[in-house]
């Protein structure tokens, strides 16, 4: 996204060019393996690298470039080894919509041929500016899992029967909580008013059913690291100083001074505060794993807050 477009363009613009160097000169095989033998895919980001592994279960190896839960996916650097996990993948998922066009780039850099590429944002027709937290919206999740499994029988049309199957434990089992505790928050607290510090928790409110009245671009300034208008900050804090908003979500791994004053302005006039983080954490953690408790601390937020 812009914030990370931005960054990109002064002091790691050279490092970005020497990757891009160097995954040129990485492997453009056809071959559709890794040295193991499985399918070798590639996921910019770990939520999706945790669903690709999950559904691709023991006929696929899945390297997912960002992993550290302290990483903040705007500001990240790609590493020479990026470069060549990239070069030898068979099958790359990158998050698109000007989140991370630092993978494009490294994509444009090795054009091997015989390599897929799942971009989530095509896959649900969005673009550079919108938003392009994805994996918080249930239906874009829904679609992607659809469209790695389809890529898995295309490259593996042997292996079609596993990879249906994978699927539906996964739909049946791996997130069967995940569905549960959305369905649960939406038929106890359905219109709601919450607000949030960015964009980030703008595909999950719907699906919620949760009202979200922090002005919308308010929650695109903060996510794309820019200043919010003096208009915009007034109505935010008076939304806080007159408890219209009965919990406040707060994106963890964006907590800039100005959000941190918005949390303890929530805390001190008794709104309930949750977070969420852009990448799985713990570290290790499934995707349905973390999204599961992150609802879970959501809804027992608004359980304090309302009562209900």
């Amino acid at each position: 996204m812009p914030r990370l477009r931005g960054r990109l363009l002064g002091g790691a613009t050279v490092s970005v060019l020497m990757l891009l160097s160097l995954s040129a000169c990485g492997s453009s095989s056809s071959s559709s393996t890794s040295s193991s033998g499985k399918l070798a895919v590639v996921a910019a980001e770990n939520f999706w690298g945790s669903i690709a592994t999950q559904l691709g279960g023991d006929r696929v190896e899945v390297t997912s470039l960002i992993t550290n839960p302290d990483t903040d996916p705007h500001d990240y650097e790609p590493t020479p080894g990026d470069g060549r996990e990239i070069a030898s993948a068979r099958l790359v998922i990158v998050n698109g919509i000007g989140y991370d066009p630092w993978a494009d780039k490294l994509l444009s850099a090795n054009r091997a041929s015989g390599r897929d590429v799942v971009k989530v944002g095509d896959l649900v027709g969005l673009k550079e500016g919108d938003n392009p937290h994805q994996w918080y919206s249930p239906e874009t999740v829904e679609k992607v899992i659809s469209q790695i499994t389809a890529e898995y029988k295309k490259r593996r049309p042997a292996d079609a029967a596993y990879f249906d199957q994978q699927h539906e434990k996964f739909e049946s089992s791996g997130l069967a909580g995940y569905h549960a505790v959305i369905a649960d928050i939406k038929a106890k607290y359905a219109g709601t008013a919450v607000g949030a510090s960015e964009s980030i928790f703008a595909p999950l409110a719907g699906p919620l059913g949760l009202r979200l009245v922090t002005p919308e671009s308010f929650l695109d300034a903060i996510s794309e690291g820019n200043d919010p208008t003096a208009a915009d900050k007034a109505t935010v804090d008076q939304q806080i100083a007159s408890k219209a908003i009965k919990v406040f979500v707060f994106n963890s791994q964006n907590s800039t001074p100005d959000v941190q004053r918005l949390v303890n302005a929530a805390k001190a006039n008794g709104i309930a505060v949750t977070t969420v983080t852009e990448t799985l954490t713990p570290k290790g953690a499934t995707f349905q794993a973390w999204q599961t408790a992150q609802l879970r601390a959501l809804e027992r937020a608004l359980a304090t807050a309302t009562g209900k």
